[in-house]
């Protein structure tokens, strides 16, 4: 099989290897730190939990709630991931070919990553709203203001959302998410400069240098972004009392509005609070998420007889 047969056009099957590779990759990686991002999403959803060491924090919760609650809500989390990232790579990796030039640059990754971010937002928003709702189910919170929600699974979360808060509330926090956007596009930038030098002459990457660069892509990307991924949280966990008026303007208010109130009860490093757990579980996973994806997509094209190199 020739490489123009097997990667020309939107539908390529070296494109759809990349996704399918790159989803694989993060489920594998979620699963295995999936209890740190517990420990974190506490922490950035319930004020009145005091910040302590990510140990401590999943010591509480498995005392108070039982071992199995780290891992409550793994199912929707990982269905939602799987489908976000299959978007993101294939996007990616689409917009890669079809921006095809003999040298690539950091402006180009970041753009392509932007583009794909966006997509992947709009498309999955109401997926991760969900899952948000069912991982904090059945949660002790220290915050006497946070109510208990009661869904059956991920079906019955998304009807009853329409039913009783409207089809709008699927996608909550979108604008923070679009935003957001610069947090995969700052890693995948930082990645793809990170890999061509590492590879430079035509020398092979290793798993620990793919795991490295992975994971100080994503530390990059994480602390830059952090004070939005906790407005992002709360706004999907859909118990912040906004102006109750909808549009781009009221969004952008209530943005602000959370990033102000957060820095007025707990001061400007209350917008860092979870990070610690955020930065263990983001940076680990994306890590281990790039070694699963560079070995997936290296396997499958020696099969397919491409014998791509890791550098693309």
């Amino acid at each position: 099989m020739s490489d123009s047969s097997s990667s020309v056009g939107l539908l390529s099957y070296e494109t759809l290897v990349h996704a399918v590779a790159g989803a694989m990759g993060s489920v594998t990686a979620m699963t295995v730190f999936f209890p740190l991002d517990t420990a974190r999403i506490r922490l950035q959803v319930d004020e009145s939990r005091k910040s302590k060491s990510t140990p401590i924090i999943l010591a509480e919760i498995a005392k108070e709630e039982g071992i199995s609650s780290l891992y409550r809500g793994w199912f929707p989390v990982i269905s939602s991931l799987c489908c976000s990232n299959f978007v993101y790579f294939y996007t990616f990796n689409t917009l890669k070919k079809a921006m095809v030039s003999d040298r690539s640059r950091p402006g180009k990754d970041l753009l392509m990553g932007f583009i794909s971010g966006a997509v992947n937002v709009l498309l999955t928003t109401p997926m991760w709203v969900v899952n948000t709702r069912l991982k904090l189910q059945g949660a002790k919170f220290r915050n006497e203001d946070l109510h208990q929600t009661h869904y059956k699974g991920i079906f019955d979360a998304f009807s009853q959302i329409i039913a009783n808060e409207g089809v709008g509330t699927l996608w909550n926090g979108t604008l923070p998410s679009l935003v957001l956007v610069f947090n995969p596009a700052v890693q995948f930038m930082f990645y793809e400069a990170m890999k061509r030098k590492a590879g430079r002459g035509g020398k092979r990457i290793s798993s620990l240098e793919i795991f490295l660069i992975g994971a100080i892509a994503k530390a990059i990307a994480t602390t830059a972004t952090y004070p939005l991924q906790t407005v992002q949280a709360i706004l999907r966990f859909g118990q912040y009392k906004s102006d109750g008026k909808g549009g781009l303007p009221s969004s952008v208010r209530n943005v602000i509005s959370l990033l102000m109130d957060r820095i007025k009860r707990h001061g400007l490093l209350g917008l860092y609070k979870g990070l610690e757990a955020k930065l263990l579980q983001t940076v680990l996973t994306a890590a281990l998420m790039f070694v699963v994806y560079e070995k997936i997509t290296s396997a499958t094209f020696k099969l397919m007889g491409l014998q791509k190199k890791l550098k693309h």
